[in-house]
């Protein structure tokens, strides 16, 4: 599984809306994407604009190739894109340990 890490800042005054916003992108594109198995999301205290999203994929290649190339993620930055201040910073992790559940 892969874990794509999004570092997202939005314009001032835009919270509650970006907030309504990312939660229907992610329920209903991101939801429908290829190899797409789960999301986070959270808000910054000290940086009210300030979201770190995380999405988990089966496959590299399902975020960069078939998500990223294809006509869903058009739809995904129609809604939360107008809300960016600037673009996403976006890494790629891949699961090295985790705590015991």
């Amino acid at each position: 599984m892969i874990l794509e890490v999004a570092d997202i800042r939005i314009q001032p005054g835009q919270q509650a809306a970006f907030d309504e916003a990312i939660q229907r992108g992610l329920n209903t594109i991101i939801a429908r994407a290829q190899g797409f198995q789960g999301w986070k999301v959270n808000k910054g205290i000290e940086s009210p604009e300030r979201y770190v999203l995380m999405v988990f994929w089966d496959t590299l290649e399902d975020h960069t190739v078939h998500f990223r190339g294809g006509p869903l993620f058009a739809e995904w930055r129609a809604i939360v894109g107008p809300f960016f201040a600037a673009p996403p910073q976006v890494e790629h992790f891949t699961l090295l340990a985790k705590s015991e559940e």
